[in-house]
């Protein structure tokens, strides 16, 4: 167990390096991902090692764990990493929560008002979202529609199906697998802001994207 414990304070210290930006110490999702691998990897062969080869059992579950823990991370920071560059600018948002990335399509760029027809002047951040997407194969795509709270909610939710379904059709006529796109409306239901307000329900009308790593 002390050799378990010491092997985890290495591992998160030399995860930690320094945001260029903040100047802050901070943990890249790769690095987490390995650590946890490697803790978990490093107990399952202390495990099922006997107490001659026990040292031993601990170093090699942890290494292969570490490359299983962080090879998930290291996916998703690389095609997190691709998606910024392709999507600066453009207005759409990338925000990463562990190994799942979210792109936020606000609905006053993609949309026009009411309508479920993709704007033509966004075809090209469309196009670089799809380029992205079908090279890094290894995730599952969910295509999410929502509105504000005007008009009726049976209007609400055709739109945002119609929207969703839109920006999954054109990914997959684009190259995206078909299989790994799933396609959701949620009509006003999930608000992000308050509907009081006009700046509220611009956030509100929004396609979102959710990538998660294959299982």
């Amino acid at each position: 167990m002390k050799s378990i414990l010491a092997l985890s304070v290495v591992l998160v210290l030399g995860a930690c390096t320094i945001d260029p930006y903040t100047g802050e110490k901070k943990t890249s999702n790769t690095a987490k991902g390995a650590t946890v691998g490697a803790v978990a990897g490093a107990v399952v062969g202390a495990a099922t090692s006997s107490d001659k080869d026990r040292e031993k059992g601990i170093l090699t579950g942890a290494a292969a764990g570490a490359a299983i823990g962080g090879g998930v991370g290291y996916y998703m920071d690389v095609q997190e990493k691709k998606l910024r560059q392709e999507l600066e600018g453009s207005g759409v948002r990338v925000r990463r929560e562990g190994d799942v990335i979210h792109l936020v399509m606000p609905g006053n760029i993609t949309f026009e008002t009411a309508r479920y027809d993709i704007r033509g002047d966004f075809y090209p951040v469309l196009n670089s979202v799809a380029r992205v997407l079908a090279e890094f194969d290894k995730t599952v795509i969910k295509v999410s529609g929502h509105t504000d709270s005007t008009g009726s909610s049976e209007f609400n939710q055709n739109l945002s199906e119609q929207r969703a379904a839109s920006v999954g059709t054109y990914l997959a006529e684009r190259g995206v697998g078909k299989g790994r796109i799933h396609v959701r409306g949620y009509g006003e239901r999930q608000p992000i802001a308050s509907n009081s307000s006009a700046s509220g329900r611009e956030q509100n009308r929004r396609v979102e994207l959710k990538l998660e790593p294959l299982e």
